[in-house]
Order: C-alpha cells, then sequence, then structure tokens
C-alpha cells in the first residue's frame, strides 16, 4: 500500500490504482484492527467522495494536482472536529450522540482539495491527557508496540497514521497533543503557529492555545495538508490575516545550511532524558552541524515555570469552555432525575470522565474569587516572559531544536495513576503552546526497543515554510 500523497496521485495518473480501490483498502485494514484508532467509520460517505474523485481524474486524464492536491486521497479526523451530519464525540459519553449540523473550517478546505474522510478518530476525552488512555471508549493502542501508549491527545490519528489505517490525519495541539503522539508513533506532526489554521468547528479545551495540524508519514505530505488548511477565516476571530503559506515549494527546495543558526536551549537538554533520547538528538544535531549549520547555545529561563503555567492556564480556559456542557445546550440530556436544577445538573455533569473532572475542578478553582489574581493572572504574565525568551532567542537564532518527549512511549497503565509524571512529560511541547510558536516532530531514531524517537524544531511565528523545509531536508537525507 502506498503511503505517501504523491506515490498515490502518481498511481491514479498510471491508472494502476484507483480512491475507490485505495478507500476499499483502508476500510478493510480499520475493520481488521486491534487499535481502536477510529470512533466512527464513515464507509458510505467515503465510498462516495473515492467514487467523485475517481470520476473527475477520469474527466481530466489525470491528477489536477494544482487544484485538488488531496484527490482521492483517504484521511482520518480527530474526533475533536466537526462533521456535518457526522457524529462528533470528543471520545466523551457528554457527546455520544451529537450530529453537529456544519462542518469545520479546516476538514472543509480538506474536503474542497478532495479529500476522502475516512472516519473520526479516538483521542483523549475533550483533548486531556498525554497517552489516549482517558478516552470513554478505550485506550488507543500504540501502532506497533500493543502494550504501549501512543501518546495523546491525538493518540488516534497517530496510531491511524503510523499503523497505515490512512494516508494523512488531522489532528490538534494544545500542549503537544500532535507533536508527542507523532514522536511515539514515529511520523511527521506539525503545530502551527496559532491563528494559522482555523479553529471554527474544533470543539474548544483551551481556546488561547489550541491550535489544529497534520499528521503524516512524510514532511512534503504535512506541508500539502498545511497547505490547504491554512489561512484567513472570517468564522474565527483568532484566524491570522497573513498570506496562505506555500510549504509545499518549501520541501523541494534545498536549505542554505551556511546561514542557518540553531538554538540549542541548555533548559531542553536536562538530566532527565533517556538516554536513547538524548544520543539520537546529539546525533542529529551534529548532522545538522555537519551540513553547514552554526549551533547556537541559548536560554530560555523561564521553561521552568511553564508547566505550571500551562496547567493553570489551560484548565481554566477548559472549566470555562466546557461550562456549555450542561445537557440544556450541550451533553446528554438524563432520562430520569429530580425536579430541580440542582439534581439535573448533577446528573449531567457526572458524565465527564475523571481526568476532564480533575481539570475542570482545578481551573473552577484558579478561576474563583479570591484565587483568580493569585493564580489565572499570575500565570498569564509569566506567559508573556515566555513569550519574550522565544523573542529574544529568534533575534540570534533560525530554529530551536531539542526532543519531543524525555522519553520514548512508555506502557499503558504506567503513569494512569500519577497525573504529575503524566502532565511532565509535555515539559518540551508546552512553551511553543504558550508562545504560540509553529513546531514539529520529526522521526530521528530509536531506542534499543525499537521505540521511534522525535525531533523537536521550533520555529519564528509564521516561519511554517521554513520549518519544514529544514525539515524536509533532514528526513530525506537520513532515509
Amino acid at each position: 500500500m502506498f503511503n505517501k500523497i504523491r506515490e498515490i496521485h502518481d498511481a491514479f495518473d498510471r491508472k494502476t490504482l484507483s480512491s475507490e480501490e485505495l478507500t476499499h483498502s483502508y476500510l478493510s485494514a480499520i475493520r481488521s484492527s486491534q487499535h481502536n484508532a477510529y470512533l466512527t467509520v464513515c464507509e458510505e460517505e467515503a465510498l462516495a467522495q473515492a467514487r467523485a474523485a475517481d470520476l473527475r481524474i477520469a474527466k481530466e486524464g489525470k491528477v489536477p494536482r494544482t487544484t485538488a492536491p488531496l484527490l482521492g486521497i483517504p484521511l482520518g479526523i480527530k474526533d475533536i472536529f466537526t462533521i456535518d451530519g457526522i457524529r462528533t464525540t470528543c471520545a466523551s459519553k457528554m457527546l455520544d450522540q451529537y450530529v453537529p449540523p456544519y462542518t469545520a473550517t479546516c476538514v472543509s478546505r480538506l474536503e474542497s482539495a478532495g479529500a476522502v474522510i475516512l472516519g473520526k478518530t479516538n483521542m483523549d476525552e475533550f483533548a486531556m491527557g498525554g497517552s489516549n488512555e482517558n478516552s470513554a471508549y478505550g485506550p488507543v493502542k500504540h501502532p506497533t508496540h500493543s502494550e504501549r501508549v501512543p501518546g495523546g491527545s491525538s493518540g488516534g490519528s497517530g496510531t491511524a497514521v503510523g499503523a497505515h489505517l490512512c494516508v494523512a490525519a488531522l489532528g490538534t495541539d494544545t500542549g503537544g497533543s500532535i507533536r508527542l503522539p507523532a514522536s511515539y508513533c514515529g511520523i511527521i506532526g506539525i503545530k502551527p503557529t496559532y491563528g494559522r489554521v482555523s479553529r471554527y468547528g474544533l470543539v474548544a479545551f483551551a481556546s488561547s492555545l489550541d491550535q489544529a495540524g497534520p499528521m503524516t508519514h512524510s514532511v512534503e505530505d504535512a506541508a500539502i495538508l498545511l497547505d490547504v488548511m491554512s489561512g484567513h477565516d472570517p468564522l474565527d476571530s483568532t484566524s491570522s490575516f497573513q498570506p496562505v503559506t506555500r510549504c509545499f515549494e518549501a520541501t523541494q527546495q534545498q536549505p542554505n545550511w551556511s546561514r542557518l543558526r540553531i538554538g540549542v536551549p541548555k533548559e531542553y537538554m536536562i538530566g532527565g532524558l533517556a538516554p536513547d533520547v538524548e544520543s539520537s538528538i546529539q546525533a542529529s544535531l551534529k548532522w545538522f552541524e555537519s551540513q553547514g549549520a552554526k549551533l547556537v547555545p541559548i536560554s530560555l529561563p523561564h521553561t521552568q515555570y511553564s508547566v505550571a503555567v500551562y496547567y493553570i492556564i489551560a484548565v481554566s480556559e477548559a472549566s470555562s469552555n466546557l461550562a456549555r456542557f450542561d445537557g440544556v445546550r450541550f451533553g446528554t440530556r438524563p432520562s430520569h432525575f429530580q425536579n430541580d436544577l440542582l439534581s439535573f445538573y448533577k446528573k449531567v455533569r457526572s458524565g465527564f470522565g475523571p481526568e476532564v473532572k480533575r481539570r475542570i475542578i482545578l481551573g473552577t478553582f484558579s478561576l474563583s474569587a479570591g484565587y483568580a489574581e493569585a493564580y489565572y493572572q499570575r500565570a498569564c504574565q509569566v506567559r508573556r516572559l515566555i513569550r519574550q525568551d522565544f523573542e529574544q532567542a529568534f533575534r540570534d537564532v533560525d530554529f530551536i531544536a531539542g526532543a519531543v518527549s524525555p522519553t520514548t512511549a512508555f506502557k499503558l497503565g504506567e503513569k494512569s495513576s500519577d497525573p504529575l509524571q503524566m502532565y511532565l512529560n509535555d515539559i518540551f511541547t508546552i512553551p511553543a503552546n504558550l508562545a504560540g510558536l509553529p513546531a514539529m516532530s520529526v522521526p530521528c531514531g530509536k531506542d534499543r526497543e525499537g521505540l521511534p524517537i522525535g525531533l523537536h524544531l521550533i520555529a519564528p511565528w509564521f516561519a511554517e515554510e521554513n520549518l519544514v523545509g529544514v525539515a524536509s531536508a533532514f528526513e530525506k537525507a537520513r532515509g
């Protein structure tokens, strides 16, 4: 089975493969999979889209790659994006039977580019988690090591790509939820600059942090999806007016290595790094140096506060956003309850899972009278200092490099009883979200057990083209 968009389109052009055949093969693989990567499979809709793609290819004689760069390409969509007429659960019993009447902007843009939507992928409930063990519909398994986690919250999308259950997938990243599963699963994952991709139709976890992005087998494919998804959306007030990216073109060019300066933060080379992770990152940095890039030691002094800041801001925004799930506007309405409002709300809100409840409680406390200034306001002030650290660093360097995670994928259940250890797993990814920066995970090696390791690259705001250009060159050279 082909894994990359260019290979698939070449096969379409040669008439050796059709989108319908390809879609059938993925649907068959999903049915027989034990990974629990999908929550809803859109078999009829996917086959209809595939047939429409084949008709267009037959009419035009070949794939119109400029106007329909995703024509006939089967994708998985994280179940946090709404699709008109398709069940959207956010992996929560709270939304078990919710069918939205509208489609998220980034999904509609993928469909307009010809994509085939295979279904909705599993995730941590309301995107709250780093292992994909918090889904109300059961955990997702790692694509190659079934006893391990795929990372979260976009673990279903990560496993769907890594286990060849789609060509590419759409995920969201609030504190590392694209990059962490990409690293664990050995695939590409990009978190764009905040505002680069519309959040309309993305069920909100933390509105100032959430961002949609692609998860793929290659940097080139991620660039294609990102080009399609990017651009201003009048339906999203946080959407940027920056020009649409031209990331695909950047992947076809060789970087000017002699002019590149790559920052290596001392805070990212901590003693807690697993030995195999540290050696792979060091080898990757030496490769950049061998190409002519200059490695520059830098400091991001407020990194030490990033996890604490994130888990105040994120849970506070989550508490506010999830207040709408009250059984009246959204949420499952109980069939039996005592005839008073309090018992009704208790019954409805008990539908959340343990991790979601934990974060709502923490967020409500952080925003409560007498504590908001001490916690939430102070966290926002430190967030600004974290952003200023990056502003200072990017005066001297073009990129920042390090590890995505201190370790490779851990075993299912290994950290479930210790939320703090789970939260610390995002220590390297969180700062980019707090600052709104574009960042990505690129496979750079494996540990002694064959588990993938991801290299973390961070670029200045709206510099996705430069980011994918360097990542593509690294990917091609490393094989």
